[in-house]
């Protein structure tokens, strides 16, 4: 990606390179699994997501998307799927399929293999919506997965100079989405700046600091972390709206991915939710949890 920007000044909008976004997620998601109390779920995440570069490569070339002034171009409300995301599907459940996986992931892949093309969008739809059935959970991951490798995927083809921040900044320029957590850089044009990053297409926008992301007010902030814990994630509360997000420190870690770290980070999740704070953006791969 071409951005011409002065020093010290940041990029407003980073758009996602699916190529390598989420094979860098999976060795992060291994290192982070060496040692930690739920490494064999960290694992199978790494396994999920080289199963999304799978996806990724089994799509065709994306074209790009007109967006209407001041709105995302690719808005699930508003965005058409094209009907070959579903190729994608069927390579990430090729790729994550084996014989040591836990019985109830087997069990959501042969659900999803005997889905028909209509059931398939329907779940796709209602994981986009936030409103997954209890018993759906299982397979709703493989089905949340593959439509980040998707929306990855179209994100990537549109043209940055048509990108734009939007008036809610605490929402994807790209497809209106959430951000799963944000980042203060220590490398780039700019550093000590935040970058929050879509957990639906993976890109990252700026938005200031010690600003709420979500209700946009500056006081009554305060970070935690989990004493004797790493200081590489922390939780940002805010005591106006009583939510949540996370921020990753770059220069504590340069390794740091928003997907891995916050998946690796569950426990600041509860932390923080047993003080009365809930969450502004859940992992679109947490679900029911």
């Amino acid at each position: 990606m071409a951005v011409n920007a002065r020093i010290g000044q940041p990029v407003p909008v980073i758009l996602p390179d699916p190529h390598t976004l989420f094979e860098r997620r999976a060795a992060r998601l291994d290192s982070l699994a060496a040692g930690h109390p739920m490494g064999d779920w960290l694992r199978f995440m790494a396994r999920l997501a080289r199963a999304q570069r799978a996806a990724v490569a089994a799509f065709p070339a994306a074209a790009t998307v007109a967006a209407a002034e001041g709105e995302p171009p690719l808005t699930h409300e508003a965005h058409r799927r094209e009907p070959w995301w579903q190729a994608g599907l069927s390579a990430l459940l090729e790729a994550t399929d084996d014989v040591a996986l836990p019985d109830r992931a087997r069990m959501a892949l042969g659900a999803l293999a005997a889905g028909t093309a209509t059931e398939l969008e329907a779940l796709a739809d209602r994981c986009l919506r936030g409103d997954v059935r209890p018993a759906e959970s299982g397979p709703a991951v493989f089905v949340a997965a593959a439509l980040a490798a998707y929306f990855a995927h179209r994100a990537a083809a549109l043209p940055i100079a048509q990108i734009h921040l939007l008036a809610q900044r605490g929402r994807c320029p790209v497809c209106g989405g959430v951000p799963v957590a944000g980042v203060v850089t220590a490398a780039g044009t700019a550093t000590g700046v935040r970058y929050l990053q879509c957990g639906l297409c993976a890109t990252a926008w700026n938005h200031v600091r010690a600003v709420c992301t979500a209700c946009g007010e500056s006081r009554g902030l305060v970070l935690h972390g989990i004493e004797g814990g790493s200081d590489v994630v922390l939780a940002e509360t805010c005591d106006e709206c009583r939510g949540y997000a996370k921020v990753l420190y770059q220069a504590r870690d340069m390794a740091v991915e928003p997907m891995a770290d916050d998946l690796a980070s569950l426990g600041l999740d509860m932390l923080v939710g047993e003080a009365g704070y809930h969450r502004h953006a859940p992992n679109p791969l947490v679900i029911g949890g």
